[in-house]
């Protein structure tokens, strides 16, 4: 009798596109992987891909398969360097209004420090999109001369600026994720528990083989790149600045 129980605790289409990621991460180290596992020759890596495109399409009903994949790794992509851009920004303008804090506060809350950042530094992807954008929209030019003044050099604002543009140019801001748990058969279910557990096979091997290299490793954690696929649905476009 075929199961009619998720072995995952995310969405559906969560699951799927973080599956879709640490595929593609596969693919990008598949020489070394294949020289340490040979059972994963190609086309072994594309079949699975294209397993997964296909239960994105028929299954959940998501023809953009491609879209959401390229969203999801443009803000694996920029994770990392925006959060450090904006920590850098934070701690200069901190410093540099020091001296007047009703303004400082005033801008940190402005350019969504206040709200954000603290959540975004925990991980919270929804927070770190929000920063962005709330950044990017009340950077006007009147603020951005008044920070660069007082010190802080205008080519880091505009790297930050750069981090949300990249998501809006993704469609991250737009309901891109789709899917809360929809009815679906119990084929259909069955076929996304087989996904999920041949993934999460190639996660723990994988991470295991690249023990000693810590960036590449936490490609391969299905926990953290899972968690970085939530709430996007609820993200809207940033104001014009």
């Amino acid at each position: 009798m075929t199961s009619t129980h998720r072995n995952y605790r995310t969405k559906d289409v969560d699951m799927l596109i973080a599956s879709a990621t640490i595929i593609q991460s596969a693919i990008a180290e598949k020489d070394f992987l294949q020289a340490k596992r040979p059972a994963w020759a190609d086309p072994f890596f594309d079949d699975i891909k294209e397993r997964i495109d296909n239960a994105i399409a028929n299954i959940l009903g998501i023809d953009s398969a491609k879209d959401l994949r390229q969203a999801t790794q443009a803000i694996l992509a920029i994770e990392a360097s925006a959060l450090r851009d904006l920590a850098e920004a934070k701690i200069q303008i901190s410093e540099d209004f020091k001296s007047d804090k009703t303004r400082r506060d005033e801008l940190l809350h402005q350019l969504g420090y206040a709200t954000f950042h603290k959540a975004a530094q925990s991980g919270d992807q929804e927070a770190l999109i929000s920063l962005l954008f709330r950044f990017m929209a009340n950077l006007t030019p009147e603020v951005k001369t008044e920070i660069t003044a007082a010190g802080t050099a205008a080519t880091l604002l505009d790297a930050i600026t750069a981090y949300a543009n990249q998501l809006k140019d993704a469609n991250v801001s737009q309901e891109t994720f789709k899917g809360s748990r929809k009815t679906i058969t119990a084929d259909a279910l069955a076929e996304l528990n087989a996904i999920y557990s041949q993934v999460i096979s190639i996660c723990k091997i994988a991470a295991n083989l690249f023990k000693d290299k810590p960036h590449l490793r936490d490609q391969f954690s299905f926990t953290a790149v899972s968690s970085l696929l939530r709430a996007h649905s609820a993200q809207k476009e940033p104001p014009a600045a």
